[in-house]
C-alpha cells in the first residue's frame, strides 16, 4: 500500500472512521434489542442474526423501524441511571429533604436567611423527592 499519496491517508482515514462509526451503531443496536423487554426473544435473535449475515442492511433498517423506540429507552435508562445516582448520593450524604427544611429553617430563624430563600430551598429540597 501506498502511504505517499495524501488522498490514500484521507481514504484510510474515511474508511477507519466509518468502519468506527458502523461498530458503534452496531452495540448500540445490540445493546437496545436486550434492553427492550416487549420484544420476543426469539425475533432479537433473528435480529441478531440478520446483523451477522447481512450486517449494513439490517443496521440500517433496524435504526429506520425502530430508532424512535430506541431513543425512548435509552432516554428511559438515562433516567433511571440518574435517580439511581441521586439516590445513592443522597443515602451516602445522609441527608433526607426533611433534614434540609429543617437546616434551612435553623437558618431562617438565626436571621442568615431571608423568607424567601428559605421558601426556594423548601421547594428544592421537596422537588427532589419527586425526582
Amino acid at each position: 500500500m501506498d502511504f505517499s499519496n495524501v488522498w490514500t491517508f484521507i481514504g484510510i482515514f474515511f474508511w477507519s472512521f466509518v468502519f468506527i462509526a458502523y461498530l458503534m451503531a452496531l452495540f448500540s443496536i445490540i445493546g437496545d434489542l436486550f434492553r427492550d423487554h416487549q420484544l420476543n426473544g426469539w425475533f432479537k435473535a433473528i435480529w441478531v442474526l440478520f446483523l451477522i449475515f447481512l450486517p449494513f442492511l439490517t443496521a440500517l433498517v433496524y435504526l429506520i423501524a425502530r430508532g424512535r423506540g430506541m431513543a425512548e429507552r435509552s432516554q428511559k435508562a438515562q433516567k433511571q441511571a440518574e435517580t439511581a445516582a441521586n439516590n445513592y448520593i443522597r443515602e451516602v450524604a445522609g441527608t433526607t429533604p426533611t433534614d434540609e427544611i429543617h437546616k434551612a429553617k435553623a437558618l431562617l430563624d438565626s436571621g442568615a436567611i431571608t423568607q424567601a430563600e428559605f421558601d426556594a430551598l423548601k421547594t428544592k429540597a421537596l422537588a427532589s423527592t419527586t425526582a
